[in-house]
């Protein structure tokens, strides 16, 4: 019975230990893509394991980075034609990077589940007749063409502790612009703080602290 209650504990600790190293990894690895690239880890359904994904295979292959369809081709989100007769089909392409078209497949669940836009285009697209899996190959696409200008051509993002900044500086609370920006304050929190990142919020931030001062 002892020896059992010692082996539980000395597994206990390692669990601890052990979870705590991860932690300090990832907070490592989000903090390096905030770095390298804040405008790709703000996009809708980017974080921080799926923009290290896609970092790391652009850089690993930098002469596919040309244009979006070789970055596409590269993720495997490139179609690849399977029509038969009047039948207009594509199926799977089992090439490229496998680990980046996986960072795609998660950012377009995450969108098809709290991004209205999308939701919309997929609600078109079954309307078309497609399949689930063909509305899903098409976002996978669309999702692709979207990151390679993030890779490419990153545009600026407001800067999180430069808002805060603002915010305080103009004597508001992240209750009052929580309630303009239509989100929670923990929220706009944790964004001033560079906990999450969200480059639309960040930018609606930024515009309507430029026009309260100017008022």
């Amino acid at each position: 019975m002892e020896a059992t209650k010692r082996s539980l504990q000395s597994l206990a600790r390692r669990h601890q230990a052990l979870t705590a190293e991860i932690d300090q990894l990832e907070a490592a690895i989000a903090e390096l893509c905030a770095q390298a690239n804040p405008a790709l880890l703000g996009a809708v359904g980017v974080g921080f394991d799926v923009a290290a994904t896609l970092l790391v295979a652009a850089g690993d292959n930098p002469e596919r980075m040309k244009t979006e369809a070789s970055f596409a081709a590269l993720c495997a989100a490139s179609p690849v034609e399977a029509s038969s007769g009047k039948i207009v089909r594509h199926r799977l392409n089992q090439g490229g990077n496998r680990q980046a078209n996986n960072a795609l497949w998660r950012i377009a669940m995450v969108r098809l589940s709290c991004d209205p836009r999308t939701r919309d285009y997929a609600a078109r697209r079954r309307a078309e007749g497609k399949t689930e899996r063909e509305i899903l190959r098409c976002l996978k696409r669309y999702i692709a063409r979207e990151i390679h200008q993030l890779l490419v051509n990153p545009p600026p993002v407001p800067n999180g502790p430069a808002l805060r900044t603002a915010r305080t500086s103009a004597g508001l609370t992240l209750t009052d612009v929580a309630e303009v920006l239509g989100t929670w304050p923990t929220r706009i929190s944790e964004l001033e703080r560079g906990i999450t990142h969200n480059t639309e919020l960040a930018t609606r931030y930024q515009h309507w602290l430029a026009s309260h001062q100017a008022a």
